[in-house]
């Protein structure tokens, strides 16, 4: 049986279990929230993001799960700096030109505001004279920040991304640092 864990990250930390960053920058990685020994990540959530991170000690489940080939849906809570319109929205939906090429189409749909959110350390910024939304985006590719660089094409900067959610694995209730086990399946 192949060991799963699934790991709420927190802002900040670096999806790897050590730093390989520039000497002395002491940047929080996942060896200070996850002791056990033969985990690794299946796919990455960069350091500005948060939410569900899925670990195993199987490379064969860890591919299946990472690789975009196997088309796992991701999806992600993401707060956007404006206000969507119908064409932004439908633009993503469609799929964007980003520099490395097209996107494939993503679901998206604005949401309510999450009320059972915790709270980000730092703040993201505010502003009165610039509303903000909620927007719900699924996507089955992978790329480099990607659902920060498609908010961005359609005018729409991302201020916060959670991942709610890779196939069938949910945050649910997992709070920033916690981690439970989990089925292979994502049951």
């Amino acid at each position: 049986m192949n060991r799963v864990i699934l790991f709420n990250k927190p802002y900040g930390v670096l999806s790897q279990f050590t730093d390989k960053g520039t000497e002395g920058s002491a940047r929080p990685t996942l060896s200070a929230y996850i002791d056990q020994p033969g985990f690794y990540p299946a796919g990455r959530l960069d350091k500005d993001s948060e939410g569900l991170m899925v670990l195993t000690d199987n490379g064969a489940l860890q591919a299946r799960i990472a690789h975009p080939k196997y088309k796992r849906p991701k999806t992600y809570l993401v707060q956007v700096e404006g206000t969507p319109d119908p064409a932004a929205l439908e633009a993503l939906r469609k799929g964007v030109d980003l520099k490395d090429g097209p996107t494939k189409p993503a679901e998206v749909s604005q949401v309510d505001p999450p009320t059972n959110l915790w709270e980000r350390d730092p703040p993201v910024r505010f502003r009165k004279t610039v509303p903000d939304a909620w927007l719900r985006i699924t996507i089955r590719e992978g790329r480099n920040r990607q659902v920060r660089r498609m908010t961005a094409h359609v005018g729409l900067p991302t201020l916060r991304l959670i991942r709610e959610s890779i196939g069938d694995w949910h945050l649910n209730d997992l709070r920033p640092g916690a981690w439970r086990w989990a089925s292979e399946t994502g049951a």
